[in-house]
């Protein structure tokens, strides 16, 4: 991120199967949205008889939280469709992504829909989601999960936080907001765009309880705390720390509809569904089973090295020292938590829309 207060993009997540083997939390929300996947593929407009069927993953990172809403898709499609007919699974991220790991992870995972299935194929693209990634009016079921919170690009910086949603800063909250705002807005229209008419998109996303609350409170205090005790210790710079930012936002009930008219209409989208929910505290759970504390700091820990430190690391003046940055910044966080064991909320989204018929 240099000396500039904004970027582009946000970073990658940290690469070499890292997301894959610390994504349970992602996993928990997986459940409640599959139901929404095989609705939408129940409903959607099939292709015409000549065409593959296309299904695109929004969003992949390395694939592992694909599989499973990906198979259940294709298995509802195989009811209505001949055995043999082609379908094209094409999985989209940033252009840095690790495409290793998501075409390992399809190759080699028990849990892989390319397994088995001559007539499935997979595909990626590098290219952001805020942009149109496929010929338009061609994707029959869309698919995206824990990738629309994050923004296009950082809007400014946070001056009390790493996290907008615990930030204090009014200038700072206005901005992400509005940013947030636009970056949907973009999104919707670009799969607008994509989708044929009758096809379907879900979306399971970050959000906001009814109240506000973004949750994770307890983890984003120990993620701040570490930063600044790397700071105490002249390990971090002020000026790096003050450009640490984690440009990702909860969208709250208001928000999601913001774009839509009173019939939830927007650019040709429609929303058929949509539901706020309290995801699984899957690493809760694993320490009210073993009641490991050390273990319990560490698993949050190594879920946010691989899910947002790497962005956070972008402020580091010297990009030599980022692994060190890494190591420190998990090894404190985890110390951190380790202390004081709470479960978090963790509040998502669970969107179905569909493409009206021209």
């Amino acid at each position: 991120m240099g000396t500039s207060d904004t970027h582009d993009a946000p970073a990658p997540m940290e690469g070499s199967g890292a997301y894959n083997r610390n994504s349970r939390v992602q996993a928990a929300g997986l459940a409640a949205a599959i139901p929404y996947f095989e609705e939408a593929a129940r409903a959607c407009t099939l292709a015409p008889a000549a065409e593959p069927m296309v299904i695109a993953d929004y969003g992949a990172s390395e694939g592992r939280n694909s599989l499973v809403p990906m198979a259940s898709a294709i298995a509802v499609l195989r009811q209505r469709t001949a055995k043999d007919r082609a379908i094209s699974v094409i999985h989209t991220d940033l252009p840095d992504s690790d495409f290793n790991a998501l075409f390992q992870t399809l190759a080699n995972d028990p849990d892989s829909y390319a397994r088995g299935d001559a007539a499935v194929f997979p595909a990626a693209v590098g290219r952001s989601f805020y942009e149109q990634i496929l010929p338009s009016q061609t994707v029959m079921l869309g698919w995206t999960s824990w990738a629309v919170q994050w923004l296009s690009r950082i809007p400014g910086p946070i001056p009390d936080h790493v996290q907008i949603a615990y930030s204090n800063d009014r200038t700072a909250r206005e901005l992400y907001a509005a940013q947030a705002d636009a970056d949907w807005r973009d999104f919707l229209m670009r799969r607008a765009r994509e989708l044929r008419a009758g096809g379907q998109l879900v979306v399971l996303t970050m959000a906001l309880t009814d109240d506000g609350d973004f949750g994770y409170r307890q983890v984003l205090a120990a993620m701040y705390g570490a930063m600044t005790d790397l700071v105490a210790d002249g390990k971090l710079s002020e000026a790096e720390l003050a450009r640490m930012a984690i440009p990702t936002v909860g969208r709250g009930r208001v928000q999601l509809l913001a774009p839509f008219d009173a019939n939830r209409h927007f650019v040709g989208l429609k929303v058929e569904q949509l539901d706020i929910f309290l995801g699984e505290d899957r690493i809760w759970e694993q320490y009210e089973k073993d009641r490991d504390a050390a273990a319990f700091g560490a698993r949050w820990a190594a879920f946010s090295r691989a899910s947002v430190f790497p962005t956070l690391a972008l402020a580091v003046d010297d990009p030599a020292n980022a692994g060190a940055f890494l190591a420190d910044a998990e090894s404190r966080m985890a110390a951190r938590l380790a202390k004081h064991p709470e479960p978090s909320v963790i509040p998502l989204a669970r969107l179905r829309l569909s493409k009206e018929a021209c």
